[in-house]
């Protein structure tokens, strides 16, 4: 079996990176930049590309889509409070009516007895 000769480094660029590690570091980096750069660009032509598809392909003012988008917010809104447990609008609205049929129909059978009990407590 033949034993390999060493290997002489090849001149130039790669002598000098091995020789200078700041500037192995140096190509690292700019090599990054470039790799960030492109990056950004492909990300850029996309997000063109996908905002361009949207506003022709719905063929709807921007108004309405806003519209359309807080409607979904609202309902999703809506849908975490209800698993909460908390009362909608509505439901709020129709209690204070009945609260207020309520007294009418106190003020109504004795009013002695509502005039009590609409003074604040002290």
């Amino acid at each position: 079996m033949a034993t390999a000769s060493p290997k002489k480094p090849a001149k130039g660029k790669a002598q000098t990176a091995s020789a200078d590690p700041r500037l192995a570091s140096k190509d690292i980096w700019l090599a990054g930049l470039g790799a960030m750069a492109q990056a950004q660009a492909q990300a850029q032509e996309h997000f063109t590309q996908l905002a361009q598809g949207l506003g022709t392909s719905m063929g709807q003012p921007v108004g309405i889509k806003v519209d359309r988008l807080e409607h979904l917010f609202e309902d999703r809104v809506a849908r975490a409070l209800k698993s909460l447990g908390l009362p909608t609008a509505q439901e709020v609205a129709a209690l204070q009516e009945r609260v207020a049929a309520l007294e009418a129909a106190l003020l109504k059978s004795s009013p002695k007895a509502a005039v009590k009990t609409s003074r604040p407590a002290k």
